[in-house]
């Protein structure tokens, strides 16, 4: 059929009347975690009503052990083919396809957690029914367990809920710990070709016109690379901040004022300057700090950019402790 090219389709659906939900995992050589992601799915077939796996220039055979795993766990999965390199683009093409009401979504590499998708769906069913719904989340950082991350200073009210979460003033959400109805989605999609933060930016978008509840149970475990999410700060740093921050002003159009926007910038460059502190650039750390104390912030980043700004003197004072630093 037409609306088939492209695609591979295994499986014979959820339960019939209870199917509610289109779960969206993008994945690129994901042949090492994938099935292990699906079988922390399998739990939650009943209300699921298709698995939308969007293998992305996959070089590995991402889609030939998805689909093995799929008829072995009786998961409604269809695979579309996809050559964005891009997790968000990946996204989006699952979000044109999608038919369900409900929106989960979750990494290749993550797990999720069993009733945490029933958890979400339930709160669907207060009224007035929210638009979303987010869930508390463990954080695994290199293989360690972090404290369960929960969804602390959310409120009903949409803008706020944007502004707040841009601001860094409420816990931030883990891809795979928030349940979205399609019709809040909308036209919304995943900016694409940036180097971080699309997520932040996609979520404050459905937020700032979504109503929204929470529950404290834990739905997922974030696994986290430190290294490979620092990385994402090191490659022309100037060119991507500026490509990642005209794409943040965007969300102007949302209602959401400027300064939201000014502290997510600040925010995000004191992370980079972090990074490249902590990787011995000085000269890198220093502009984006720059950048970073020109920003509205909480008190806790103000003393966080003071602590750094003397961190970069002293190790430019003394240039013998900064090298005993780098090869520690």
């Amino acid at each position: 059929m037409e609306g088939d090219r492209g695609r591979l389709r295994i499986g014979c659906g959820a339960e019939t009347g209870l199917e509610a939900v289109s779960v969206i995992i993008p994945a690129h050589d994901a042949a090492r975690t994938i099935a292990r992601t699906l079988a922390s799915l399998a739990s939650e077939k009943a209300i699921i009503g298709e698995v939308l796996l969007v293998d992305d220039s996959s070089s590995d055979a991402t889609a030939a052990v998805a689909m093995e795993a799929a008829l072995r766990l009786a998961l409604p999965l269809r695979v579309i083919k996809s050559s964005c390199r891009d997790a968000g683009g990946s996204r989006n093409l699952a979000l044109e396809q999608a038919r369900f009401p409900w929106i989960y979504m979750i990494d290749a590499d993550d797990l999720h957690l069993e009733g945490g998708l029933r958890a979400l769906l339930a709160e669907t069913g207060i009224q007035p029914t929210p638009d979303m719904v987010v869930g508390a989340y463990r954080r695994r950082t290199d293989g360690v367990d972090r404290h369960v991350k929960m969804p602390n200073g959310y409120t009903t009210a949409g803008l706020a809920n944007a502004s707040a979460y841009l601001e860094g003033r409420i816990r931030s959400i883990a891809v795979g710990s928030a349940l979205v109805a399609r019709r809040a989605i909308g036209q919304t999609r995943f900016q694409t070709g940036l180097p971080y933060d699309e997520d932040t930016l996609f979520w404050a978008r459905v937020m700032s016109k979504a109503s929204l509840a929470v529950t404290i149970r834990p739905i997922m475990v974030y696994l986290v690379s430190s290294e490979r999410s620092d990385d994402r700060f090191l490659v022309k740093p100037a060119s991507r901040f500026l490509q990642w921050r005209l794409a943040l002003r965007e969300l102007g159009d949302c209602g959401i004022p400027k300064s939201s926007l000014k502290a997510r910038q600040g925010l995000v460059a004191l992370k980079i300057a972090r990074v490249h502190y902590a990787r011995g650039d000085l000269e890198t750390a220093a502009r984006f700090l720059t950048v970073a104390e020109a920003a509205p912030k909480a008190f806790l980043d103000i003393w966080r950019c003071m602590r750094y700004r003397l961190k970069i003197a002293a190790r430019r004072r003394f240039p013998v402790h900064r090298i005993q630093l780098q090869g520690a």
